[in-house]
């Protein structure tokens, strides 16, 4: 059976999560996928877990996240044969998906006005740091630095009482992916209206930007913000972490503060507590939140989990786990959301892997195959492509195109 984007042939000239990952999520209803990377060395990203900080394991487990279900091929854009042999590439591509610096499309040739000259139907999709345009348009940006840090996010994720932290690996390339995702989808219906293809783009500080909206709006209509706070004198204790008696943190999401207050109150065995004078309102549970949480420190705390997730859930009070990350990994609700997948070929035998966050009804994603390897796929994609046996060697020979066999861990 065809899958949404069975047929729609997609190539990969990216680097890193934000871009590639868009066209992974392609790949995941049904698109073919060609990765393109610079040999020697490839997408610096299959060794980001070599980062200081990142954690520690055997395989490449970031690069066997974003690139699974892909073919890799290996050209040299320095080599003018290499350019040649993408631009014959692109005469049968849909889509072509990069997040090359400007500087660097012109350099090889990689622009969209050259690109749409070989394939008018072509949808040219480009991830930016900062934009295209402006003092900063050819300025590089990660994720940390122009969706965490520069969008102000990284400002005011944190308590009064702590230093700003950097974000986890791939925090805004993530996002940003299903935002160029969803440009693509939106060209590739505008195609089908008239036939033409066109250039769509975003940027990580657009994207750290729209995370950020409530706060970034508020401050162009000159909104006054609150004092920084901690969580023992948080300005609204209701919507504030508390440990429970066996160890587990629960987030209080209590957003209606009548009623949600007289509930809670309830719920902890302590309903006079909503007729205290100190607490009856929202200033004045702000005013004295100290004590407030100090309260709800010992009452949480002496109850476990099971007995307050009974006790919550009869009283319609919203609130959410804050477990630790191996715990997230294995989840169960998170299978029956649709949030883990499998990856059948993994060397060694099945293994999990994180899904892309849409689901279609009726529409089953594709079973997700191993990432390959630096130019593993190099010679079919050439021969799928045109080329012949001649021709490719030649390719290889003078080091415009590479073919590697070995599998990526």
């Amino acid at each position: 059976m065809s899958n949404i984007f069975s047929g729609l042939k997609v190539i990969d000239c990216a680097t890193y999560i934000a871009a590639p990952a868009a066209a992974t999520a392609l790949g995941d209803f049904g698109a073919e996928v060609i990765k393109i990377e610079r040999p020697p060395h490839g997408d610096p990203y299959r060794y980001i877990g070599l980062v200081p900080g990142m954690a520690v394991s055997e395989h490449q487990y970031c690069w066997i996240l974003e690139n699974r279900s892909k073919r890799s091929i290996a050209l040299d854009f320095a080599k003018e044969s290499a350019r040649q042999v993408l631009y014959k590439m692109i005469e049968s591509t849909d889509v072509f998906i990069t997040n090359y610096q400007p500087q660097l499309l012109r350099k090889f040739g990689l622009e969209y006005e050259t690109l749409r000259a070989i394939n008018p139907r072509l949808i040219f999709a480009s991830v930016t740091g900062y934009g295209e345009t402006g003092v900063d348009g050819d300025t590089p940006g990660y994720d940390a630095s122009a969706y965490w840090a520069r969008s102000g996010l990284m400002g005011i994720v944190h308590n009064a009482n702590a230093d700003p932290s950097t974000s986890p690996c791939g925090f805004g390339d993530h996002p940003t992916s299903m935002a160029l995702y969803g440009a693509i989808v939106t060209a590739l219906y505008q195609r089908t209206q008239t036939g033409q293809g066109m250039k769509v783009s975003t940027a990580l500080i657009a994207n750290g930007v729209w995370s950020n909206a409530c706060q970034i709006q508020g401050a162009l209509l000159g909104a006054k913000r609150p004092t920084r706070w901690s969580r023992h004198n948080a300005i609204n204790p209701l919507v504030n972490h508390y440990v429970t008696q066996d160890g587990e943190r629960m987030l209080f999401v209590f957003l209606v503060p009548g009623r949600d207050w007289v509930s809670l109150c309830d719920a902890i065995g302590q309903p006079e507590l909503a007729q205290d004078e100190r607490f009856t309102t929202f200033p004045l549970r702000t005013q004295n939140s100290e004590v407030l949480v100090a309260i709800l420190d010992q009452a949480i705390g002496a109850q476990p989990l099971e007995e307050w997730r009974r006790r919550f859930a009869a009283r319609d009070l919203i609130w959410g786990l804050v477990p630790d990350l191996d715990e997230v990994a294995f989840d169960p609700q998170l299978v029956d959301a649709g949030a883990i997948d499998t990856i059948v070929d993994f060397p060694g035998g099945p293994q999990k892997t994180v899904s892309n966050p849409m689901s279609i009804a009726g529409v089953t994603k594709e079973s997700p195959r191993f990432a390959p390897a630096i130019g593993q796929h190099t010679d079919e994609v050439l021969r799928e492509a045109g080329f012949s046996a001649e021709e490719i060697a030649r390719l290889i020979e003078s080091g415009a195109a590479v073919q590697q066999k070995l599998e990526a861990r």
